[in-house]
């Protein structure tokens, strides 16, 4: 991840490769229920920051040339996909297909981010950066100016495109990144959960 970019446009061509590539993620009863919508155009990217951004936080934002990403890309699924997948005759018989509720762990979720994770290294892999944020409370207001469907939810938002170099260390370093990676052997449990101790 990084916060500094330069306003130099990301080649189309680029964009639509990783894109391509990116989707191929698997996915439950393969539904492929995860789409872009890319905004690679300086007043699509510059309402999208209007959008989420008042003009004064904008002004004040510490990351000053996230806001010059060339491309933003919104990662979207549809829920009722599932339902519907799921409701097919090779499906049925698995009960997902009537309500999300049914779905102890709602794989919309979980197939978007693994389009998401192949995106974000297909892109590095482009030598290009990149950084993933969620829309959260502006979802419904990025829906409205985008015209995106009710029936998509924005899963995230990744912006791409050449890092600033060389990036300032302010630039780049927030207070999650100073956080410690846990030891491999502390998250992985061999055969079964060991007992908790003291």
């Amino acid at each position: 991840m990084i916060r500094t970019f330069r306003d130099t446009p990301v080649d189309q061509k680029i964009v639509e490769e990783i894109l391509e590539n990116a989707r191929r993620a698997p996915s439950a009863g393969n539904t492929q229920a995860t789409e872009f919508l890319v905004l690679n155009t300086t007043e699509a990217v510059t309402s999208y920051w209007s959008t989420t951004m008042t003009e004064d936080s904008q002004e004040t934002f510490r990351w000053q040339s996230l806001l010059s990403a060339p491309v933003l890309v919104l990662i979207l699924t549809r829920p009722q996909s599932y339902l519907d997948r799921y409701s097919e005759s090779d499906k049925a018989r698995a009960r997902r297909g009537d309500s999300e509720e049914q779905w102890p762990v709602p794989y919309w979720w979980v197939d978007a981010g693994a389009v998401l994770q192949n995106l974000l290294l297909l892109a590095t892999e482009r030598g290009l950066g990149c950084c993933l944020f969620g829309p959260f409370d502006h979802e419904p207001a990025l829906r409205s100016t985008f015209a995106i469907p009710e029936d998509r939810r924005i899963v995230a938002t990744v912006a791409i495109g050449h890092p600033a170099d060389p990036a300032r260390p302010s630039d780049v370093q927030g207070r999650s990144s100073g956080r410690p990676r846990p030891e491999l052997d502390k998250i992985t449990h061999w055969g079964s959960w060991p007992e908790q101790l003291g």
